[in-house]
């Protein structure tokens, strides 16, 4: 009798014991699934480029590189990193009517005119669609030649993926160029371009769809942002659901 109540005795222990090990290990599984969404929930989550207001734009000189020390500087800046350590330096800012956006490639350089090139989009709308709508813009230009393009999204398959190229707005400008001893970042000879976008073509909003660009044709690499959206063929634009935001956070740049 004592040998068979030792022996049930153990299996109650071991019994027990198996048993508080399932409750770890599931409460394990369930912290560990846990914590895989909330990574994987923002791999792929860029925060917004946040644009500013500014009463200056209207000086600057459209050459396509910072032309003096102090030109881009009333803008809000982003620094966007890639895993080869290339940097774009990503200025923003909206005055009078007009977004002005200036790239500043300060690791490119190597000056390949006429090749390389440079691309932003704006989804008017903000509403993310798989196929592009009449709503989505993106305007291009080459280093170095004094021509740019306008493309809007149509819904139909074309070379760039729904988009179609239309004629340049009024007021609009894009140009790429060599910037080099005022450059705020770099004053050894670099790849720059900067671009002024009509805001009533996009239509008034204080956050748009955003989406960039860069082609270097030395290395035949396309950097984008959001920087996620990986890109191997220079003349496709991605699905606007795939772009980032960019934001007016005092909502100026939706007031007429």
């Amino acid at each position: 009798m004592k040998q068979s109540s030792i022996n049930k005795d153990n299996e109650i222990l071991v019994g027990n014991s198996f048993s508080k090990i399932r409750l770890l290990l599931e409460k394990y599984l369930i912290i560990s699934l846990f914590v895989s969404s909330l990574v994987i929930g923002n791999i792929y989550a860029s925060e917004p480029i946040l644009i500013t207001i500014s009463s200056d734009l209207d000086k600057i000189i459209f050459d396509g590189k910072w032309t003096h020390t102090t030109e881009w500087k009333p803008t809000s800046e982003n620094t966007l990193r890639y895993d080869d350590g290339t940097q774009i330096h990503l200025r923003t800012a909206h005055q009078d009517g007009f977004v002005y956006v200036f790239l500043d490639l300060a690791t490119d350089m190597v000056i390949d005119k006429g090749a390389d090139n440079a691309l932003i989009c704006f989804d008017g709308k903000n509403d993310k669609t798989d196929i592009p709508g009449i709503d989505d813009y993106c305007f291009s230009t080459s280093l170095s030649r004094k021509i740019s393009f306008t493309y809007q999204g149509d819904g139909i398959i074309g070379l760039n993926g729904h988009f179609q190229k239309i004629s340049n707005p009024v007021g609009y400008v894009a140009i790429g160029n060599v910037s080099d001893k005022h450059d705020r970042y770099n004053i050894i000879p670099h790849v720059s371009y900067e671009f002024r976008i009509p805001i009533d073509v996009l239509g008034r909003s204080h956050n748009y769809g955003f989406y960039m660009a860069v082609f270097e044709a030395n290395s035949g690499i396309i950097y984008s942002w959001p920087t996620e959206v990986q890109q191997n063929r220079i003349f496709t634009i991605p699905s606007p659901s795939e772009w980032g935001e960019i934001t007016s956070p005092d909502k100026s740049m939706g007031k007429p």
